[in-house]
């Protein structure tokens, strides 16, 4: 089981990131642990300076925008 986190501060792109990972995981029948980090202090930890952010087992794969189906398809492989 992956560990997914979505750094952002609850803005509109963070929610969607959110979904996004949520649904694409469900269609692909993808087990995951997804969590949200709002806490700037510990985004920073990961050095995100752009939202949302995303972090699979620890290890920063995106930041900045909503990141687009195909990328998060390849993430869950």
């Amino acid at each position: 089981m992956k560990s997914i986190k979505v750094l952002g501060s609850g803005c509109a792109n963070c929610k969607r990131t959110l979904e996004l990972i949520e649904s694409t995981a469900k269609a692909k029948g993808v087990d995951i642990e997804l969590g949200k980090v709002e806490d700037i202090a510990e985004i920073m930890t990961y050095g995100v300076m752009s939202t949302p952010g995303v972090v699979i087992d620890g290890q920063v794969v995106h930041a900045g925008g909503v990141p687009d189906r195909k990328a998060v398809e390849q993430w869950l492989d």
